[in-house]
């Protein structure tokens, strides 16, 4: 019954989802979007799921003395800083103290001027990940990687102004670069989709069906 109940679930709620969708009568319309809202009131528990999780992995780092576990002190508390802040102060209520700076709320405040910033750090740090990345994959060593060294210093120098600033052939390279980004590279990208998209089919049908069982815990 154990692993019974679970796959019977499964395959009646995946046939139903896979009917609502190509049945376009309003009815059933109206009860895939009732169920719909049933899927998020139930995807909202898996946030408390999350930082649950997440606090017991720090917890543990920082009885344990791990390396950075400071890191994790200060993740749990900004955790539940911004949880208390949303819920005594909430997301959108009017404060004329930060209002004169843009900001309507702390949890605004913490979210535009803490998170923000850092995650612009983040971001502008990977960009010297990805350019010493692309040194050692567009090395010139067969035709294949020629080319594609070629086409991606043309799609970099299409992106910024100093491209059209290059002699003779700076006014082409804008409309190289829109032609490689909107013709060979949308065509391999479309390809790419279309393989996820079959993954995830053939991926679904096992599960509805199924033979992949490793969510009932077993391989």
């Amino acid at each position: 019954m154990k692993t019974t109940i679970p796959l019977i679930i499964v395959l009646v709620g995946g046939i139903i989802g896979i009917i609502f969708q190509f049945i376009p009568h309003e009815f059933v319309q109206t009860i895939n979007d009732e169920i719909l809202n049933y899927f998020r009131v139930l995807s909202f528990f898996a946030l408390p799921l999350g930082i649950v999780s997440i606090l017991m992995v720090h917890t543990g780092k920082i009885r344990r003395k791990a390396q950075h576990w400071q890191y994790s002190i200060i993740l749990i508390l900004t955790i539940f800083f911004m949880i208390v802040t949303g819920f005594v102060f909430g997301t959108d209520r009017f404060d004329p103290r930060l209002a004169n700076y843009g900001w309507n709320t702390i949890f605004m405040f913490m979210f535009q001027q803490v998170q923000i910033p850092i995650e612009s750090t983040m971001f502008s740090l990977l960009a010297f990940y990805i350019s010493t990345a692309a040194y050692r994959a567009f090395r010139a060593r067969s035709k294949e990687a020629t080319i594609l060294l070629v086409a991606s210093l043309i799609v970099m120098l299409g992106q910024v102004s100093v491209g059209q600033m290059i002699p003779i052939i700076g006014d082409y390279i804008p409309v190289i670069s829109n032609w490689i980004m909107s013709n060979p590279n949308m065509a391999a990208k479309r390809g790419i989709l279309l393989g996820v998209a079959l993954g995830m089919l053939g991926t679904s049908l096992k599960i509805i069906l199924g033979i992949e069982r490793a969510y009932l815990g077993r391989a």
